[in-house]
């Protein structure tokens, strides 16, 4: 079968359809900020996908502004809310992705905002309670919370959580990278400042992305150099990525359906083979919870073992799935977000598995073949 791809939290292979859309887009090499035919036409490429995402999403398309990817729309949604709206205070988790937390950190250290880190428990849940409080009180508030965690899958109870903020006057906004195009987002359903996307998540190219800005919030350019975007994000824009990231939201919009029900029933099926192969075994957040956790997501706690390189072993067998975040695997101090979730984690060696409507059964085949082989070498204490 050749390498069985199972980390696709970390990025998902290319779509056909988007690959087609990509090339068709080659021929069109247009400035949009050219007033002449070919930048014409290249203007109104950008602005078709800009329409097509806005109506997905309920949103007006002046609030969708294209980006370089995730990273740089979550940090253009915290900087600007600091520098930009009189924000004081940041409401977060520990558990955040690097592109949340490092940008918060950083604005700490400098003293331009204080954070308040919400207290989770085993399983990563936050207190809807404690979260209120600490909204009763205090400065100008942005609270950041993610849709759904991209290692351990939560998914947080962000109808909730948008409630609390409109009631203290507080912003929101949600790093729904992991989330966005595998379940449904409106923003005239649940009340946001900001969202995130990351066009690679759901099977688009890398290098593009987009941040929803709720209009009305009077934001400055978070990069300088040029007036694209209507004056909010400098810079030539991308038009083959931002053709690809419309396709692909598009396409993964209109199956979403049918490619969660078929991802399900993978992730179930590797739940149930793991815990019959791996005594001792557990799972990490909610993520084996099909109804408190994202589908394609599944964060697997095996019981520490002589063999400490489990990801390893499984693509020296060709499996690849990951440890945790891939944006963390350079890291010597493990992963943040299973430290978060206490000291219990220590005991136990993590292994993300992530699905893609590109996966099968086979490949949930070979990932049990490989978890039976490794296993009878290397058995749990």
């Amino acid at each position: 079968m050749g390498v069985i791809f199972l980390d696709n939290a970390a990025t998902t292979p290319l779509e056909p359809r988007v690959r087609e859309e990509m090339i068709r887009m080659m021929d069109n090499f247009g400035n949009p900020s050219s007033t002449h035919l070919s930048g014409r036409g290249a203007k109104v490429e950008v602005e078709v996908v800009r329409k097509r995402i806005s109506k997905i999403l309920g949103a007006e398309s002046g609030e969708i502004f294209f980006t370089s990817g995730g990273t740089e729309a979550d940090n253009m949604a915290l900087f600007c809310s600091v520098r930009d709206l009189g924000v004081k205070r940041i409401i977060t988790t520990t558990i955040e992705h690097h592109a949340v937390g490092h940008p918060i950190e950083f604005m700490v250290e400098r003293g331009e905002v204080q954070v308040q880190y919400l207290t989770l428990n085993e399983y990563g849940d936050i207190d809807l309670v404690e979260l209120g409080n600490l909204l009763k009180n205090g400065p100008k508030t942005l609270v950041s919370l993610m849709f759904s965690n991209n290692e351990i899958g939560n998914l947080y109870p962000v109808a909730q959580i948008s409630t609390l903020c409109q009631k203290y006057a507080a912003l929101f906004h949600s790093d729904t990278v992991q989330a966005m195009g595998h379940l449904p987002i409106n923003v005239k359903d649940v009340h946001y400042d900001f969202l995130t996307c990351s066009a690679h998540k759901i099977h688009g190219p890398k290098g593009i992305g987009f941040v929803y800005v709720k209009s009305g919030l009077k934001v400055k350019p978070f990069i300088q150099g040029g007036g694209q975007e209507r004056n909010l994000r400098a810079g030539t824009e991308n038009t083959i990525g931002i053709c690809a990231l419309g396709k692909a939201f598009e396409i993964a919009t209109n199956e979403m359906a049918q490619d969660q029900k078929k991802v399900e029933a993978l992730k179930t099926r590797v739940i149930q083979e793991v815990q019959r192969i791996v005594p001792g075994v557990k799972f990490f957040g909610r993520s084996a919870e099909l109804d408190k956790s994202l589908y394609t997501v599944l964060s697997i706690a095996f019981p520490k073992t002589g063999n400490d390189m489990l990801t390893f072993s499984f693509d020296m067998k060709g499996i690849s799935v990951s440890g945790g975040s891939a944006c963390t695997s350079g890291s010597n101090q493990g992963s943040h977000v299973l430290r978060g979730l206490g000291a219990w984690t220590e005991d136990y060696q993590p292994v993300r598995v992530s699905f893609s409507k590109f996966n099968t059964q086979d490949c949930v085949t070979g990932f049990i073949q490989a978890l039976e082989e490794i296993y009878a070498i290397t058995p749990a204490k």
